[in-house]
């Protein structure tokens, strides 16, 4: 299996997942700001690593995780639904962080650019 397909692959993932999540009904997922960062997909798309990050910060993203986590079986489903995949890839779900740093990072930057403005 080439790379250019597991690329592919992971990426029409991600896109499904974002979609899927609003029809879970589980609270640990459901109305929260939830971004699918990042999916690794095996070159043989058996397995699926998938990095989830919340806006509200990494304690919502291990409880989406968890809510995740149990509606598995009907993600699977959908997935191999949609995407028309002959074998759907066993899911990991994996908290992620990486929005709220960014978040971190752009408020260290704004406070930055304040300081200078003031200084000149």
């Amino acid at each position: 299996m080439n790379s250019y397909k597991s690329a592919r692959v992971s990426e029409d993932i991600k896109r499904q997942l974002s979609l899927i999540a609003r029809e879970l009904k589980d609270p640990r997922v459901k109305d929260k700001m939830l971004s699918f960062v990042r999916v690794e997909v095996t070159n043989d798309l058996s397995f699926a690593k998938i990095y989830v990050s919340a806006m509200e910060g990494i304690e919502i993203a291990k409880e989406a995780v968890k809510g995740l986590t149990s509606a598995t079986g009907f993600i699977k489903r959908e997935l191999s639904n949609n995407l028309h995949l002959r074998k759907s890839p066993e899911l990991k779900f994996v908290p992620d962080d990486s929005i709220e740093y960014s978040a971190h990072l752009n408020q260290i930057f704004l406070e930055m650019e304040k300081k200078e403005h003031h200084e000149d």
